[in-house]
């Protein structure tokens, strides 16, 4: 019996691009430059401790302040993307991002330039998951492989540039730079995505509040511990964050009847494995993890 080419590979919706790869490089844009600033800070370390009369521990929160914003609210923005717009969403935390590092150029202070790296992180968060969502959607399954790849290989690239950017701006320019070249990077970004992005069908979600706030919270422990663990020589309370952070990321993650709920099915659908037969496979359905079941 033979199987038709098309039922195989579902053409995208009709309000998607014919040539989705301009759509892809615009948010590329945005993306390496969130990941660029995860590495950036690290060369820039010393020059920051002269010149804002820091210690070595207030200097590490200035990356790590950025790390928990980043991961800590990026599954909840993943869904509000679902209900409010990919694209909006995604312009939303790049006029963030970009705001939030010209304050952390002007900052004076330690405690102020955290406090912005805490808002930076927070655009930051918003951004990503609506770049994996809009990639998912616009690209034919044909090309979402090549669109993927495209995706991780910027990730990659991002940490390997981070470092190396930094240094050369700290010491031609001063530190305040690795924040000050955001600002023409994400006008770019933001132009090409306006353009460039589409904007697709939204779908209207009710929130299972109580799920939110228990990843919220599971994530905020579980990336607090391991940030903080290496700095504070993995102290008791340390490992008892970790393990809080995995107790309550059951009741965030499992819920009643043993079937996936709308979260779960959100995250699936954004990673290659939920194509997977396996994981597409009644009995995953039946017995995988549900998020936010109502």
């Amino acid at each position: 019996m033979t199987q038709n080419p098309s039922a195989a590979a579902p053409a995208p919706a009709a309000d998607t691009p014919a040539n989705p790869w301009p759509a892809l490089w615009a948010l590329v844009i945005g993306f390496f430059m969130i990941l660029v600033d995860l590495t950036i800070v690290t060369v820039a370390t010393p020059t920051i401790i002269e010149e804002l009369d820091a210690s070595v521990n207030e200097v590490v929160w200035v990356t790590s302040a950025y790390m928990l914003a980043y991961a800590v609210p990026v599954l909840i923005m993943g869904r509000l993307g679902d209900r409010y717009g990919s694209k909006r969403l995604y312009l939303a935390g790049l006029v963030v991002f970009t705001l939030a590092s010209l304050w952390c150029g002007l900052t004076t202070t330690i405690g102020a330039l955290i406090l912005a790296r805490v808002v930076q992180g927070f655009g930051a968060s918003m951004m990503t998951p609506q770049t994996m969502a809009i990639i998912t959607r616009i690209f034919p399954a044909a090309e979402r492989g090549k669109a993927m790849a495209v995706w991780g290989a910027t990730a990659g690239a991002a940490m390997v540039v981070g470092p190396i950017l930094g240094g050369v701006l700290t010491d031609g320019l001063g530190w305040e730079w690795i924040f000050f070249v955001n600002v023409p990077v994400g006008l770019i970004a933001l132009a090409a995505a306006w353009r460039l992005v589409p904007s697709l069908p939204t779908h209207a979600h009710r929130f299972d509040w109580i799920g939110v706030a228990l990843s919220g919270s599971a994530m905020f422990l579980l990336c607090f511990g391991i940030q903080e663990g290496d700095q504070q020589d993995w102290a008791g309370w340390i490992i008892a964050m970790i393990l809080g952070g995995v107790v309550l990321m059951g009741p965030s993650s499992v819920g009643s009847g043993g079937r996936r709920s709308r979260w779960c099915r959100w995250a699936c659908s954004r990673t290659a494995t939920s194509r997977c037969p396996t994981w597409r496979s009644p009995a995953w359905a039946r017995s995988g993890p549900r998020w936010a079941s109502r």
